[in-house]
């Protein structure tokens, strides 16, 4: 039967993202925990690296324990809402948009009230910005790191985080990942409860679970539902990116506003983050989708060491095992598996061995029986790490230790550059990202904050190939460009930008560099 429904992302404020998929980036929905714990996520930001596949051990509950209560009290406060504020577009101090309020045409010819955008007071800034979005994020360490939907808090200029106790702080963000539409974002708090981090690959399809978050803005809502299939891939709801996608999908009542939001087996362990719901209306319709904390722990590991995630990859040009492939190509040994379409040049595949008409069925002894389970397996790793591959050739089982690379090709780490002054940091883009729009170069800005890059209107994600006519391909250029305009005569220093976001659309900014040490 073909699917006629639509993938929904859950936070406030919508944006059509196809002819069948619309987001709903309503941008709520989180939980709450405050559960006695062995360990916490806390342990993996002190040692400063991943620890894939090692997660904390908490006792779990008898499989026959119908008792939700436990869960949902221990994880309510360990679940904030997010509100995010945006400049509305067209927006101007006189009352008219327009051409004059473009960024690039104010810092040459001033704003309609005279002076320029960075002489304007704290308080008239604040006071046009305007809540954007709703949306909710997961406490997984006591000093105030709270994990959310990269759709919760993109594009946002300021966002203001409430906890259960309604305490609110403002929040900075550390890092975004559009590939699994993760972000980390931090208050300045201490001795949150947290939600401590369970294992996803544990769970089992039957199993209970809770939803805890903040549908339609009803604070601290816990819904619960049972584990509907894992490793399920939903396709074209991630803004025409390509995605890493293996959720868990389940029959919890979610809707817009549960983004970002708590997905709690009975020990009141955090198994996932709320994400998307299957819907023809908007709201939920029997399906929602949650991001395993096998990927979460991961991205977050990284996000929090390098302001950048470490994605290990293959090489290989992947589909799942079907009749017709298997038919074609006489393979007879399994009827599940990922095949491997292609192997790419100067890859961790190619460097092992692997070939074209392969079938990955497993990584390090984990069973891959789909495109979704292997990139759940890969999105765990850096690069660097080495992997255990088992495959079928000529109907023969055989292994191989893969050493992990990056889309670059090599084993190095990426670090996001950072420029404290412009408030934001940059990131080099994957090939595949720039041949999808069109590119030969470029840098993404990530880690946007309060400063030079968001005053100019520049928004996360931004794709950046050139300063001041000057091609960029990596954070370096930028530091370099940056530094050569400080070191220049004169009061007025300007940086213009030429780029494009990640769905296509393209921009031209002036970042005013004047008064900068």
């Amino acid at each position: 039967m073909k699917l006629t429904g639509k993938i929904i992302m859950l936070a406030a404020g919508t944006a059509v993202l196809s002819s069948a998929v619309t987001a709903v980036a309503m941008r709520n929905a989180l939980f709450n925990d405050d559960v006695e714990r062995v360990g916490s996520f806390t342990e993996v930001f002190d040692q400063g690296k991943a620890s894939a596949g090692s997660f904390t051990k908490v006792a779990q509950l008898p499989a026959n324990h119908s008792d939700f209560t436990t869960a949902a009290e221990s994880t309510i406060n360990g679940v904030v809402s997010i509100k995010s504020y945006a400049t509305p577009r067209g927006y101007s101090q006189g009352g008219n948009g327009g051409f004059f309020n473009d960024p690039f045409f104010e810092y040459f010819f001033g704003s309609p009230n005279g002076g320029n955008r960075r002489s304007q007071p704290r308080q008239q800034e604040q006071q046009r910005q305007q809540p954007s979005g709703l949306g909710s994020g997961v406490i997984i360490s006591a000093d105030g790191y709270i994990v959310t939907n990269n759709h919760v808090i993109d594009d946002a200029e300021r966002l203001e985080v409430t906890l259960n106790d309604n305490r609110t702080f403002d929040a900075t963000v550390i890092g975004t990942d559009a590939t699994t539409d993760l972000a980390l974002i931090k208050i300045d708090a201490k001795d949150l409860p947290v939600i401590p981090m369970g294992d996803s690959e544990a769970l089992k399809v039957g199993e209970w679970v809770l939803a805890v978050g903040n549908p339609f803005g009803f604070t601290s809502t816990v819904t619960t539902g049972i584990v509907s299939a894992k490793s399920r891939s939903i396709g074209g709801h991630n803004n025409g990116r390509m995605g890493i996608e293996s959720y868990i999908q389940t029959d919890a009542a979610v809707n817009p506003g549960n983004s970002g939001g708590a997905l709690v087996n009975l020990a009141g362990e955090l198994i996932g983050i709320n994400t998307a719901i299957y819907s023809q209306t908007g709201n939920y319709a029997g399906y929602s989708f949650a991001v395993p904390t096998s990927i979460v722990k991961k991205v977050m590991s990284d996000l929090r060491q390098f302001g950048t995630v470490q994605r290990a990859v293959l090489g290989v040009s992947i589909s799942d095992l079907t009749n017709e492939i298997a038919k074609e190509y006489n393979i007879t040994a399994v009827t599940k598996g990922v095949y491997v379409g292609d192997v790419s040049d100067r890859s961790s595949a190619k460097e092992a061995g692997l070939q074209k008409n392969d079938v990955i069925i497993k990584m390090n002894d984990t069973p891959t029986d789909n495109v979704a389970q292997l990139q759940e397996q890969v999105a765990k790793y850096r690069p660097g790490d080495k992997v255990k591959v088992t495959y079928i050739r000529d109907n023969k089982t055989q292994s191989v230790d893969v050493t992990l690379r990056n889309p670059q090709g090599n084993m190095q780490m990426t670090k996001a550059g950072d420029i404290t002054d412009l408030g934001c940091a940059f990131k080099k883009v994957d090939e595949s990202t720039l041949r999808q729009l069109g590119l030969s170069n470029g840098v993404q800005v990530t880690g946007l904050s309060k400063g030079r890059f968001s005053d100019s209107g520049v928004k996360q994600g931004f794709i950046v190939y050139s300063i001041n006519d000057s091609r960029v391909s990596s954070p370096e250029d930028v530091e370099k460009i940056y530094k050569a305009i400080m070191k220049s005569g004169g009061d007025e220093k300007v940086m213009i930008l030429r780029g494009v976001y990640p769905t296509g659309k393209r921009g031209i900014y002036a970042v005013d560099l004047s008064g900068a040490e």
